[in-house]
């Protein structure tokens, strides 16, 4: 892996690419645990793709709509995403690494429900980074 260099795909500074690319995760963080499938939808690429544990992976905005309704909480959640790593790629893209602690609310007050890591693969549009890929998998019960 190779970290990001003082300038970044598209000559954006390595403050700047780091930045866009915390800020789709996030996004897509907040959008999941608030359960807004169309702002989560509209963080992925055209022909994106999710894999997440247990379900089959899926590619483009109307697959991944189905997946994420399928994901709308009935409940209070929230996914705490940390320890990023950004890395160039050759092609102009960005990988990312992070790790996830995932809460779950009850009546006895919130729980560690998983924990995880998420790999990623974000290309800019625009003035955006979007995901082109996000993966998750369980690292502990």
């Amino acid at each position: 892996m190779t970290l990001i260099t003082a300038q970044g795909p598209e000559g954006q500074t390595e403050a700047e690419v780091t930045e866009g690319v915390r800020r789709a995760i996030a996004a897509y963080c907040h959008a999941l645990d608030d359960g807004r499938v169309d702002d989560l939808v509209a963080l992925f690429t055209s022909d994106g793709r999710s894999a997440l544990p247990g379900m089959d992976a899926v590619e483009g905005h109307d697959a991944l709509r189905d997946l994420y309704r399928a994901l709308v909480p009935q409940a209070p959640q929230r996914h705490l995403v940390f320890n990023t790593v950004i890395s160039n790629r050759e092609d102009g893209r960005i990988g990312a690494v992070s790790d996830l602690v995932f809460l779950t609310k009850s009546e006895s007050g919130w729980t560690i429900t998983l924990v995880g890591r998420y790999e990623d693969l974000l290309r800019r549009e625009g003035e955006y980074w979007r995901f082109e890929h996000r993966a998750l998998a369980f690292t502990a019960p």
